[in-house]
């Protein structure tokens, strides 16, 4: 009975679907070369056991290992142009705003000096920022806080508050550690160093998921779109969740614990924040990793609704290498959008451990970051429409006009802030037009 209630909601959205939209290949569910009002029924139809259109695999749009009723939501929102393939973001990692304005950071656009950098950030075009959120990062090693591991939940909350107030869409990102939490290191919080089993792992992360979000909401700071883990190409809460993309377990580690750990992380999200879309990060390190990482997603049935890469030139290559991985993972994960959840590239210095010189074409000048930014945003909208969302990571970073000491150590030097003038990069501007 439930089931024929959605399908009678659904047929109210169905009079206004347009015939002919914009969708790819896999939402072409009764083969005739056109997306519209017909292929819902097919799929409708499929769902309800009426007729069968398809193989299951091209009916799963949503990449959640079930044909049923949010297969069919997802389709007319594609068709309806409110969600799904059409999502687009562009924004940034704002998550150390707050400190740099507390130092007196003075920031510079066109028109002089900004007094709103989230304002600012949306006249340039942006509509999304990025908050990471730390387990407890009071617990994470002195260097690591000097950094910018300082993310706890009121911090989230306030700035999320901000983000959500201007009228963007806030991205958080759950690092289940203390601290930072990437490809080389996903540091089990000192407060759950003492949890056995990984199924008690797993529920403490559904728990703290489900805690943190609830809090976020009652903040007004509920998110839009969630990160259950951060650059996890080679697993979470280490050693139990440690393990390759290809499958394999590290150090005692397992890919079945990951998972279980994504599927608690998950669950929470769904209860808390049913419309949010959940994220799931890794990096580019290895080309192929993504392709692998994301099969074993699959077939383990990981609850999620889009692929998040980083994407540093110096670290992972060329934009024609990039191209060609997004190809791969546009053809075998068709239901999947693609976020670039972390983007740089310097405007002055090289970046700490580079391995691909890229200078000969981008030089490490303003006018090269922005070029950079522009023949990306180029080549995404002409072979990539699933790619949706683009994110620099720390675009705000900023020593100039500091009152006291810097905020961090060191310069982060793919910023779009110049530090030494706090003059905003024109690469700003650049993905804007994504």
């Amino acid at each position: 009975m439930t089931k024929f209630k959605h399908m009678t909601a659904l047929a109210v959205l169905l009079t206004i679907a347009t015939s002919g939209a914009r969708a790819g290949a896999a939402d072409d569910i009764n083969g005739d070369g056109v997306v519209n009002v017909t292929d819902v029924t097919a799929l409708a139809n499929k769902v309800l056991g009426t007729a069968s259109y398809s193989d299951d695999d091209s009916c799963d749009l949503n990449g959640d290992g079930q044909v049923n009723v949010t297969d069919v939501t997802t389709l007319v929102n594609t068709i309806l142009g409110g969600g799904g393939h059409d999502m687009r973001l562009v924004g940034g990692d704002i998550s150390m705003l707050p400190r740099h304005e507390a130092a007196g950071a003075k920031y510079y656009g066109s028109a002089g000096l900004v007094s709103d950098m989230i304002a600012y950030y949306k006249s340039a075009g942006w509509n999304a920022m990025r908050v990471r959120l730390f387990v407890d990062p009071s617990q994470a090693p002195a260097a690591h806080r000097q950094e910018g591991v300082v993310q706890d939940l009121p911090y989230v909350e306030a700035l999320g508050r901000r983000i959500k107030e201007a009228g963007m869409q806030l991205v958080l990102d759950f690092h289940y550690s203390d601290t930072w939490a990437d490809p080389g290191k996903q540091t089990m919080p000192s407060r759950w160093s003492s949890i056995g089993s990984p199924a008690q792992i797993a529920d403490s992360v559904y728990a703290y998921t489900l805690a943190s979000l609830q809090a976020l909401a009652a903040a007004g700071a509920t998110p839009d779109y969630v990160q259950v883990g951060n650059e996890i190409t080679y697993g979470m809460l280490w050693p139990t969740g440690h393990c390759w993309p290809t499958g394999e377990g590290v150090d005692g580690g397992s890919w079945d614990n990951l998972a279980r750990y994504l599927k608690a992380g998950c669950r929470a999200v769904r209860e808390v924040c049913p419309q949010a879309k959940i994220i799931i990060h890794t990096e580019l390190s290895k080309m192929d990793n993504a392709t692998h990482f994301y099969s074993q997603a699959q077939a383990r049935g990981i609850d999620y609704d889009i692929i998040g890469l980083s994407y540093y030139p110096a670290y992972h290559g060329t934009i024609p290498a990039l191209s060609q991985e997004l190809d791969t993972l546009e053809s075998r994960f068709p239901a999947k959008p693609i976020v670039l959840a972390e983007l740089g590239y310097s405007y002055a210095w090289p970046l700490g451990g580079t391995q691909h010189d890229l200078t000969a074409t981008y030089p490490y000048t303003e006018a090269g970051q922005a070029q950079l930014a522009a023949d990306l945003v180029n080549c995404l909208h002409a072979r990539h429409s699933h790619v949706k969302g683009l994110l620099w990571w720390w675009p705000e970073q900023n020593e100039c006009g500091n009152t006291g000491t810097q905020v961090t150590s060191g310069w982060w030097n793919a910023s779009l802030v110049d530090s030494r003038n706090g003059h905003i990069e024109q690469a700003t501007y650049e993905l804007g037009k994504f």
